[in-house]
């Protein structure tokens, strides 16, 4: 049977929490209730990260061993406080996506079920430029967190090199991300431009370390930097985020002291709250200062390797070289 619903104030909201006794994380034994506690014990930290973004929820409504439901449309029939905004998809399409605008609103999806909560690198106030340059930075399998932790260190200095300052955290398991704001001049195409650029940067630093193959049969055991994750409709994990994965890990924000020695299993639905509580948010300067990308862009339009292969749900673009895996072309 489920347990009777609880009701939490959040701020100037009542945030009910329906089968709060509900095992969500099996490995822990962490229920939905904690989930949502969770989430309003980093408010300050989430709300950051998320404020006034289209945000794509990504839910588990009967805990991380359930199939997961990616949610890009917020329900027609939701609480007149929470707040939607348009965008619109690669296909042309368009969606009112939650717009989350206070840490009440980061609640009420937790107790949908949603687990992580994936920002579009934009603000609502201008949908098509985005605000934040994004670095994710993924192993390969088989590789282990140093190897994201040395690309990281990596980033930095290109980032610096490019007078730019970046934020890092664990993405939740084996990754790191950075977090560049930006000013947002720009549109996803040269955004994206940007991230193809800083890189390529990264990789030529360090070839055997790291990779931007798209395919990945050309990626061998080397670290891929996803620059398609600055393409429109692409997301990350936010900050804060936890990960649906039977231990409840979250994605970490740290300062890049930290990062030399951290590893992602130390924060947790249960380590992290205690964490924020006493150091406060690793990434509260965040939007303190906005760079620009002209740097990033003379590199690209310097480098005769042009553009780079979208992601399989994008049409057509223009600059863009054939989409298909190199092994086929060449069986072709």
């Amino acid at each position: 049977m489920p347990s009777p619903f609880i009701e939490l104030q959040v701020g100037e909201r009542t945030v009910k929490v329906t089968n709060p006794d509900k095992v969500y994380f099996p490995e822990i034994g962490a229920t939905k209730r904690e989930l949502v506690e969770y989430y309003v014990s980093v408010g300050e930290g989430a709300l950051r990260a998320l404020r006034d973004r289209p945000t794509h929820l990504k839910r588990h409504p009967d805990g991380v061993g359930s199939e997961a439901i990616y949610q890009k449309r917020m329900p027609a029939k939701h609480p007149e406080w929470l707040e939607t905004v348009t965008v619109t998809f690669p296909s042309g399409r368009t969606a009112d996506a939650l717009r989350v605008t206070e840490v009440a609103s980061i609640a009420y999806c937790a107790n949908l079920g949603t687990i992580d909560f994936h920002p579009w690198q934009v603000r609502a106030a201008d949908v098509e430029h985005p605000d934040e340059l994004r670095i994710d930075i993924d192993p390969q399998p088989g590789l282990g967190f140093d190897t994201a932790r040395r690309t990281a260190f990596l980033a930095r200095e290109v980032l610096e090199e490019a007078g730019m300052t970046g934020f890092v955290k664990t993405s939740g398991n084996r990754g790191v991300h950075v977090a560049v704001r930006i000013e947002p001049r720009w549109d996803f195409v040269e955004v994206r431009h940007a991230g193809i650029a800083l890189a390529r940067a990264i990789e030529d630093r360090a070839p055997d370390l790291v990779t931007t193959a798209w395919w990945k049969e050309e990626r061998g055991d080397r670290v891929f930097i996803d620059f398609n994750q600055n393409a429109r409709d692409r997301t990350i994990a936010s900050a804060y985020s936890v990960r649906a994965k039977p231990s409840g890990p979250v994605s970490a924000p740290l300062t890049w002291e930290e990062l030399a020695d951290a590893e992602p299993a130390d924060f947790d639905i249960r380590t992290m709250p205690e964490r924020f509580a006493r150091v406060g948010d690793a990434h509260e300067a965040i939007d303190e200062r906005a760079f620009s990308i002209e740097t990033l862009l003379e590199w690209y339009a310097k480098d005769d390797r042009g553009d780079m292969p979208y992601p399989p749900n994008y049409p057509k673009m223009p600059g863009e070289p054939k989409r298909v895996q190199p092994s086929k072309a060449r069986d072709e």
